[in-house]
């Protein structure tokens, strides 16, 4: 019996997770950042998920469940940068503009207790595999 898919799963989501709590802690930092060119602005960082089959034990990942988990890319969220008419903001352009970078820090939030809740459950997982091995081992003892 080999415990080895079920760390490779849960440490990709832990690594996963760990990424993504980066990222809105970027986004969190920069939340009311403001410039007055649309492409200085700072853009909300988020994660893509991606899970690796290996196409090589196909068999074994259908029969065993091991589907870890990567990090695809992190991308920049234009679309919710927002401008501004105010033109006696000392960073406005020649139209009188601002833009902010539209993060919106309760979603944020929300989305940093999920990644936590996601990271906890896998220490989780890893805490049950341990003791499943230390179970093992106490019968090879007896």
């Amino acid at each position: 019996m080999s415990f080895y898919g079920i760390f490779e799963t849960a440490g990709s989501a832990m690594t996963a997770q760990t990424i993504r709590l980066n990222t809105i802690s970027s986004n969190l930092a920069n939340a009311d950042s403001v410039s007055g060119d649309p492409e200085e602005v700072y853009k909300p960082l988020k994660p893509i998920f991606s899970a690796v089959y290996n196409q090589f034990n196909a068999l074994q990942t259908r029969e065993q469940g091991l589907v870890p988990i990567r990090i695809a890319d992190v991308v920049e969220v234009a679309s919710m940068m927002e401008g501004r008419y105010e033109p006696k903001n000392p960073l406005a352009n020649e139209e009188g503009y601002v833009y902010y970078s539209g993060i919106n820090v309760v979603n944020e939030m929300a989305d940093m207790i999920s990644a936590t809740r996601s990271f906890e459950a896998n220490v989780e997982v890893l805490g049950n595999v341990k003791s499943m091995q230390q179970s093992l081992m106490g019968l090879w003892r007896s």
